[in-house]
Order: structure tokens, then C-alpha cells, then sequence
């Protein structure tokens, strides 16, 4: 029997290509007639795996979300989990910075969002913050990281002194600015995350105090 030309069409094969194309050419390039091409098949052969696009999408953002460092969760001490998991967490989102507006919305039914949102929740519970206080902790991170992955400050300015000179003084600068872009993002959410976590320390120690 001759062998098929491509490979057996499966959920992992079809996710992947999805995502090499979101990454590729953003969001608005998904669809199943594109992604059907990609793979050699026809369009309805993809509905065998997925039944709509949007279950699609929603594979291929919880696949980002299996790429998430939880192992330290319930681990290390609370200051230095929260801290390590929310470096893995902006990592993944900023290796897949096009699927950050759908990875920003609620984790619904996807398995890997859900298994994140309780290895947090539980950690802090577990470390001694009253639930009501991990869960507004845990939305409180996500607010960092997600904002610090949605865009960037450094990479609004034009490189242009000339534009700032003459109206915004203290921006003489800011020409150079979009130059430094990564360092000045992952600076600003590092120094973010660090002041985060030293203002939940000393909340924590009002919660606690030493006997």
C-alpha cells in the first residue's frame, strides 16, 4: 500500500500549524481554509478534530498556556514562586505575542489555563493568604504580566528627535528610546514585579504578625 503523501492529519499537527501561522501573520490570518492549505487537506477534514474555530483557538491558546513554569507553585517559599512563575508566564506570552488579546480573556474550559489558575490560587492559600485574598492576588499578576506582554512603552516613540524637542522638553530623549526597546520593557516589568511582591511581603506581615 502506497504511503500517504502527508502525514496523518491529528490535533497536535493541526495546533501547531495554527500557531506557526498566528505567530507568523497575527490572528486575523486563522482560518480554516488557510490553515487547510498549510496542511495538504481539505477544509472539512479539519472538522473531524474541531468542530469550530473557535475550539481551535482555544487549543492553541491553552498549548501556550502548557508552556508555563508551575513546578515552583506549592514548592519554594510564596515570594520566590509567585516571582519565578510570573517570569515563565510573560516568557510564553512574549514568544506568542499575537495570541496575547485572546490569551488576556478568562481560562474558561481550557485545561492548561485552569490547571495555572489553581497551582496559583492553591499556593497562596496553602502559603496562608485567605482565599479571598489569593484570588484577588492571582488576577493581580495576571494584570502585570498580561499588560507587560500586550505591548510595548519603549517601542511607542517615532525615532525622531525633532518631534520632542521643540513642545515636550523633558522627552529630548525619547528619541532613542524604541532603540532600548526590550531592555526597557522587561526592565519596567521586573522593577514592577519586584515592587509587587515586596508590598504583598509586607501585607502578608499585617496579616501574620510576629507573636
Amino acid at each position: 500500500m502506497a504511503r500517504p503523501r502527508n502525514p496523518l492529519l491529528n490535533r497536535e499537527r493541526i495546533v501547531t500549524a495554527a500557531l506557526e501561522l498566528v505567530d507568523g501573520e497575527g490572528l486575523a490570518a486563522l482560518s480554516t481554509r488557510r490553515l487547510a492549505a498549510g496542511l495538504g487537506v481539505s477544509g472539512p477534514s479539519l472538522y473531524n478534530h474541531f468542530p469550530t474555530k473557535d475550539a481551535l483557538l482555544d487549543a492553541v491558546v491553552d498549548t501556550v498556556l502548557g508552556e508555563v513554569d508551575l513546578s515552583m507553585l506549592g514548592r519554594d517559599p510564596w515570594p520566590e514562586a509567585l516571582r519565578d512563575w510570573a517570569r515563565s508566564y510573560r516568557a510564553a506570552l512574549a514568544a506568542h505575542p499575537n495570541l496575547v488579546p485572546v490569551l488576556a480573556h478568562g481560562p474558561g474550559r481550557r485545561a492548561n489555563a485552569l490547571r495555572l489558575a489553581d497551582a496559583v490560587f492553591g499556593a497562596l492559600v496553602d502559603a496562608g493568604w485567605p482565599r479571598g485574598e489569593a484570588t484577588r492576588i492571582g488576577a493581580l499578576m495576571r494584570y502585570l504580566v498580561f499588560g507587560s506582554a500586550l505591548g510595548s512603552f519603549a517601542g511607542g516613540f517615532v525615532d525622531d528627535q525633532q518631534v520632542y524637542t521643540a513642545d515636550y522638553p523633558r522627552l529630548g530623549q525619547a528619541h532613542l528610546l524604541a532603540e532600548h526597546q526590550r531592555a526597557i520593557d522587561e526592565g519596567a516589568f521586573e522593577t514592577g514585579l519586584a515592587a509587587l511582591i515586596e508590598g504583598l511581603a509586607l501585607r502578608f506581615e499585617r496579616l501574620h504578625p510576629a507573636v
